[in-house]
């Protein structure tokens, strides 16, 4: 297949979450057919309600600064599907993915027609196979892994990683994970596979000592951000973070986070400690390593600055633990500032309690909806809000949306984009970025 077949044969598998099921012998027979082409490298697995992604990209960008060829397998792409598999901080080639992911099909094909498959993989899993088997053929020399959905039966969790994150536990994906914060933590904690050592964020204390009790179960040494990691001297400096940081008496002096907002200090520090911890395990990274990882460490849609006058920030915020966080943000940095918020979601989302905590901030939310089959319309948004804004505009296309914005805005007021990646995605596809 070439490139344009390849998507052609994704988009019939259906978005990630329909019909998705939890298991990992569909990926395990996937991979054994390719040659276990995930077991050619050493590997880091982050799992998390939010950061997940962020400290992804921190973690891979540090060990491609001490020198690893490393590979990054995200989740989900903002506009193309290869943002997802990287090499480097370059994306998959077209024609690469298009050998890969091919090479996959044909293997997912023996499967079925030898009745060892049932049924034809998700989407998810065929991409996941397609870049454990990219990253073999580019010789990498370490794989950063960000766990899709959960941790104990998603597809990436099938290395035994030398370092496992967990950034924090928080209420989201229930219907898939569990309604409490130590269900969620159970599956999340499932990325502890031996005794290699555990990075920790989660601060619920039913969460924290699921994950306790599954690391002492494997022996596995466990970091906890709260306990073991002292971040400190948390400063302010052109809407970037300063922070010193301390580990076991190794202290960091000045590290500067590379995305906005205060909450993501908290995930840089636990993309540094795995670095850390690697660095003990016998990997070769240096304190200068982690330092220049951190500053050309890059993650789209988080916060991310696309227009100056007036200042236009995308994030994909959409839970509740998340809004709160760019609630936060917008008070502390824009402060003075009329802010418009252009929203949309999906509809399996808190969307009553992020209006409660997004919508106050806003002297206009301008509701609309992405192109996706579980997106909320406008008018669900509305009926869902438990926070009614005195000012709304209707608008669904997400473009038109963000130009009204824009056109009501003084050079110095700000357009805050946020409640759905997609939603970041279409904005950015539209902008050119």
């Amino acid at each position: 297949m070439n490139y344009a077949e390849c998507l052609t044969y994704l988009a019939a598998l259906g978005q990630e979450l329909r019909g998705v099921k939890f298991d990992l012998e569909t990926i395990r027979l996937m991979t054994e057919a390719l040659g276990n082409p995930e077991r050619r490298y050493p590997t880091a697995i982050v799992a998390g309600t939010n950061g997940k992604g962020s400290t992804s990209a921190i973690l891979a960008s540090i060990l491609e600064c001490a020198g690893y060829r490393t590979g990054l397998y995200t989740s989900p792409h903002l506009i193309r599907v290869n943002e997802r598999i990287q090499v480097n901080g370059s994306e998959i080639a077209d024609e690469d993915f298009a050998s890969a992911f091919t090479q996959v099909c044909r293997a997912v094909e023996r499967l079925i027609g030898a009745g060892r498959l049932a049924q034809r993989p998700s989407f998810f899993e065929h991409l996941t196979a397609t870049a454990f088997l990219h990253f073999a053929r580019a010789e990498v020399e370490f794989v950063v892994l960000e766990v899709g959905m959960g941790g104990r039966l998603d597809a990436t969790n099938i290395t035994e990683p030398r370092v496992a994150v967990i950034t924090n536990v928080e209420l989201d994906h229930i219907a898939y994970l569990g309604s409490t914060h130590a269900a969620i933590a159970k599956e999340k904690a499932g990325v502890i596979r031996g005794p290699h050592p555990v990075i920790s964020g989660a601060d619920k204390p039913d969460a924290a000592q699921v994950i306790r009790q599954r690391s002492a179960e494997f022996g596995a040494p466990l970091l906890e951000l709260g306990r073991f990691v002292q971040i400190s001297n948390v400063r302010e400096r052109a809407s970037r973070c300063l922070f010193d940081l301390s580990l076991n008496g190794d202290r960091f002096l000045s590290l500067e986070s590379p995305l906005r907002g205060r909450f993501q200090v908290k995930n840089a520090a636990a993309a540094v400690t795995a670095a850390w911890q690697l660095a003990r395990d016998g990997f070769r990274i240096s304190p200068q390593a982690i330092r220049e990882g951190l500053r050309r460490a890059r993650w789209p849609g988080r916060l991310e600055l696309v227009r100056e006058r007036p200042l236009v920030l995308l994030d994909g915020a959409h839970n509740p633990a998340a809004a709160r966080e760019i609630a936060a943000f917008v008070r502390e940095q824009l402060r003075g500032k009329r802010l418009r918020l252009l929203y949309a979601s999906m509809r399996d989302k808190a969307i009553d309690e992020i209006s409660e905590i997004l919508f106050p901030l806003a002297e206009t939310v301008y509701l609309t909806r992405t192109a996706q089959t579980r997106a909320a319309s406008p008018e669900e948004v509305l009926a869902a809000a438990r926070f009614r804004p005195p000012n709304v505009v209707v608008e669904p296309d997400p473009v038109r949306a963000l130009e009204a914005a824009c056109r009501a805005s003084s050079p110095d007021d700000a357009v805050l984009a946020a409640g759905s990646l997609f939603l970041v995605g279409a904005i950015k596809q539209a902008l050119g970025h």
